[in-house]
């Protein structure tokens, strides 16, 4: 029986709220597609404004109970669900492959690196740590404490619908705060395993709570204005993380966004061709280039250019594309109707700007939102494609003359987010990381994850930090005690 199945007789394709499944208000739902063949998998409820402050009331109801757990409590009921996701990492996998496309072994990396945020802040969740010391005139006594925020409004994308979740759901828990998630109307399936996932660990009813809703703008709309909502932690794009802050700020809720990326990949003249080659297969085809930090823009010395441009067309023209589930897949299809044909326009537009295709270039023709691997070259430095996020499997090649004109190139953007370099000069490499204005570069690296490492962006890619420690604090408030004694 597939993870799918299990979920509709349980009955949880519909909406988790306080630790139960029931259809939305006004039985309202809408289909999950598969993108490999268009059609629909399910049906999952839609929530209402009215279901989306009933998990708000969940969620503040659960509050109080939840602060009083113990530290060690919380982080038994993360160290229970990783298990519980690691031991069921291929059903995990196959249900993403189902809703967003991606080839299974991607999916099944997913699966293991979503669970490790679980294990993650298992750790963390013990490690609240304040501090105390004399004020410098002696008088008083300083003590610092976190305590958590309260009520936490998480809104999740689509292209890593597991990771995504289990990066914010944990270290919420971990700092005690209760919640709702908002996953992606593209893919909720995955998000609603997860939540079965945590009843099953021992989560308290009501300490996280799912709306699913094709209804995104009301809903999330009636949460931020409920002032039992102290929080809001969003993932997607720059134009929507716009909206949401301004909406947040009429109540002066905390925001962690991490937002759009429009990452450059570097490669020097003195770089190792073969492993830059490499890494901006990794960077650049990861996801099928649907990734905040996916390369967007690959600038490359004029001396080496030549040289890379041939072997990564040969390493993308290697790709096989097809659905997740296909044995030998490495490429699966964009999302849906509207990324095909924003590849299409991309495409047209550059090379109408007189730019060259090496490879690909075009939709198959196949049922489904397939795209493939596509290779372009000769680009402009200021051609529309590289101020654009892609979102998809194509590389857009530019030459460069002067490591200068490589960091002014890299900054030339509204975003923040990622960067790579690759460079065997490791001074170099090192100099360009800290002059590019990104919130992470990968030197040498085209992977930079890690639930251990902060993630998060400068500029209009977001504020705040997910992962390692800074993530639990991002659901932390810092309390002053002045006392003495």
């Amino acid at each position: 029986m597939t993870l799918l199945k299990e979920l509709e007789d349980r009955g949880a394709t519909g909406l988790y709220i306080d630790g139960e499944w029931r259809e939305s208000s006004d039985g309202s739902g809408f289909p999950v597609l598969d993108p490999s063949t268009g059609d629909p998998v399910t049906e999952v409820s839609s929530g209402s404004v009215d279901d989306a402050l009933a998990a708000v009331a969940a969620a503040h109801e659960a509050g109080p109970a939840f602060v009083a757990m113990t530290p060690r409590e919380r982080s038994e009921i993360l160290r229970r669900a990783f298990e519980i996701m690691i031991d069921r990492s291929d059903a995990i996998a196959e249900l993403i492959v189902t809703e967003m496309g991606k080839a299974l072994p991607e999916a099944k990396a997913e699966a293991t690196y979503a669970a490790e945020f679980f294990r993650w802040f298992s750790g963390e969740a013990v490690r609240n740590i304040g501090y105390i010391n004399t004020a410098p005139g002696g008088d008083k006594r300083i003590i610092a404490i976190h305590q958590p925020i309260g009520v936490s409004l998480l809104i999740t994308p689509w292209n890593f619908p597991a990771a995504m979740a289990t990066r914010k759901i944990g270290p919420a828990i971990a700092a005690g705060c209760t919640m709702v998630l908002k996953p992606a109307s593209d893919t909720p399936l995955t998000a609603l395993a997860v939540a079965e996932i945590l009843k099953e660990a021992g989560l308290p009813k009501g300490v996280l709570n799912v709306m699913p809703s094709r209804r995104s703008g009301e809903v999330v709309d009636a949460m931020l204005t409920d002032e039992r909502v102290r929080n809001l932690s969003f993932t997607g794009s720059t134009e929507v993380g716009r909206v949401l802050l301004e909406k947040a700020a009429k109540r002066v809720i905390r925001c962690s966004m991490e937002l759009g990326g429009n990452a450059p990949f570097v490669v020097f003249d003195d770089a190792d061709v073969d492993d830059a080659v490499s890494g901006a297969m990794v960077a650049k085809m990861r996801n099928g280039g649907q990734s905040c930090i996916a390369a967007n823009r690959i600038y490359v010395q004029d001396s080496v250019a030549d040289e890379f441009i041939e072997k990564l067309s040969e390493a993308m023209a290697a790709t096989k594309v097809g659905p997740g589930m296909e044995e030998g897949t490495t490429l699966g299809p964009v999302i849906n109707e509207r990324a095909v044909l924003d590849m299409v326009g991309f495409v047209e537009e550059t090379t109408g700007n007189g730019a060259q295709v090496r490879i690909g270039g075009r939709r198959p023709e196949r049922a489904g939102f397939f795209f493939e691997p596509t290779l372009i070259s000769e680009v402009r430095s200021n051609d529309p494609i590289l101020s654009t996020e892609i979102f998809g499997p194509i590389a857009p090649v530019v030459r460069f003359e002067t490591d200068d004109e490589a960091i002014e190139l890299a900054n030339d953007t509204i975003y923040g987010l990622a960067a790579y370099v690759y460079s065997s000069d490791l001074a170099r490499a090192m100099g360009a990381a800290e002059a590019i204005e990104a919130g992470m570069v990968g030197v040498n690296r085209g992977v930079m994850s890690d639930p251990a490492a902060p993630f998060g962006g400068m500029k209009q890619s977001g504020q705040g930090r997910e992962g390692s420690h800074e993530g639990m604090m991002e659901f932390l408030e810092t309390k002053y005690i002045a006392a003495d004694w």
